[in-house]
């Protein structure tokens, strides 16, 4: 069994700038899990934005709180807490918080 909490120094060490927009950190990676890419955590600021990219995983963001106007491809679709967002390996896809609250996001990403 693995446990990695996300304030765990190792978790913490992971911080970045995920396409130029939220604070991230890898709570696992590949360099534990077998089919899977990555569970990360993000947090985008009010009016902060991921920029538009592809990725070459298949990845599932999960909005914890806020929400904002998420991309996928060519369609774009207000989203809120709760919501569970697909995002096929290759699409373009992006997120603006439109709120005026941090939004906190799970992205699990796994091979296609």
């Amino acid at each position: 069994m693995i446990v990695r909490n996300m304030n765990d120094p190792e978790v913490l060490q992971t911080t970045y700038i995920a396409h130029r927009g939220a604070v991230a950190r890898m709570i696992m990676t590949s360099h534990f899990l077998e089919s899977m890419e990555f569970l990360a955590y993000a947090i985008l600021p009010p009016g902060n934005i991921i920029e538009e990219h592809r990725d070459e995983v298949e990845e599932i963001y999960f909005i914890l709180t806020g929400g904002g106007l998420m991309k996928v491809g060519i369609e774009e679709r207000e989203v809120k807490e709760g919501d569970a967002i697909w995002i096929p390996a290759g699409d373009p896809h992006s997120l603006k918080n439109t709120t005026k609250d941090m939004t906190v996001i799970l992205v699990i990403a796994a091979y296609p």
